[in-house]
């Protein structure tokens, strides 16, 4: 059972590495995905490494950091063009769009199914 406070840690831990990717990326250099020491079949793995990185940080305190990330990220995306984003394979066959939309956008719509669905079980 994960905890809203890891739920949101799992969300500041995508926005930061995906933040990493294109920081790495401005620069010229080499990105290990989806981060060093993980592969794309262990995420679980990451998971709880995102879990672990926040932990000692109280539910307000990583809300306002996932707020604060989210910002940045969009703020990123926001600096490159259309071309930039979708014109060319990044990672594989996939632009960074879909990269970043993969593992930011994407995260959050699971986050929101999980709330619902606790929601639902907890409502009467």
């Amino acid at each position: 059972m994960m905890s809203v406070n890891n739920l949101v840690s799992y969300l500041i831990g995508w926005n930061e590495l995906v933040l990493k990717w294109l920081d790495q990326d401005a620069k010229g250099k080499d990105i290990e995905f989806p981060e060093v020491g993980y592969k794309w079949n262990e995420l679980g793995a990451l998971a709880q490494k995102f879990y672990e990185d926040y932990s000692e940080y109280s539910f307000e305190e990583n809300r306002n950091k996932f707020a604060a990330v989210k910002d940045q990220l969009v703020s990123e995306i926001s600096k490159r063009t259309d071309e930039e984003l979708y014109g060319s394979p990044w990672h594989g066959k996939w632009t960074k769009g879909r990269m970043i939309q993969f593992n930011s956008s994407s995260p959050y719509e699971n986050a929101k199914g999980r709330v619902r669905k606790w929601l639902k079980s907890n409502a009467g």
